[in-house]
């Protein structure tokens, strides 16, 4: 099983299948606009537009689960996170990333990398990254910046250009 395997919802409500991304590094990200880690998503973009011609793609999933701080709704969401903070990368529809109603594809994710206590996202901004065979890679907290982890993000990017498994 991989991350490919999964089908998300997409902020107009329709399918998309994770499989769309094969061969592409990952990094998943729940997000939240309102949220004082919201600054993150400059250097997301930042990210995405540098290495997005390599074959990286940042997926964002909002999420209201941490104290409201995503009350927008899917359908705006792509157009306020362009214009609030310049955002051009995939945002998909809302999730919940812990409890009993989670998407599937992030019980996997904390299945395959759980945090430091326990597996729950405990914040907006947990970083997944995922190499190019669709295999969870490392998972970051919502205080790390994700500029602090590009090299690795350079790494699987690398790797997956020569072919080099990761495993």
């Amino acid at each position: 099983m991989s991350v490919y395997d999964f089908t998300v919802r997409t902020s107009r409500g329709e399918q998309k299948s994770l499989a769309d991304y094969r061969g592409q590094v990952l990094l998943i990200v729940n997000t939240a606009t309102k949220c004082g880690l919201a600054p993150q998503f400059k250097e997301l973009q930042q990210l995405h537009e540098k290495y997005r011609e390599q074959g990286l793609t940042v997926l964002g999933f909002p999420c209201n689960q941490f104290m409201d701080q995503e009350p927008v709704a899917n359908s705006e969401m792509q157009e306020t996170c362009e214009i609030n903070f310049g955002v051009t990368f995939p945002l998909l529809g809302k999730v919940d990333v812990n409890g009993a109603n989670a998407d599937p594809l992030y019980k996997y994710l904390k299945k395959e990398a759980s945090g430091f206590i326990g597996s729950g996202i405990k914040w907006n901004f947990t970083k997944f990254l995922v190499d190019a065979e669709g295999n969870v890679v490392k998972r970051y907290s919502p205080s790390t910046k994700p500029l602090k982890f590009e090299k690795h993000i350079q790494k699987l990017l690398e790797d997956a250009k020569s072919g080099t498994p990761v495993g």
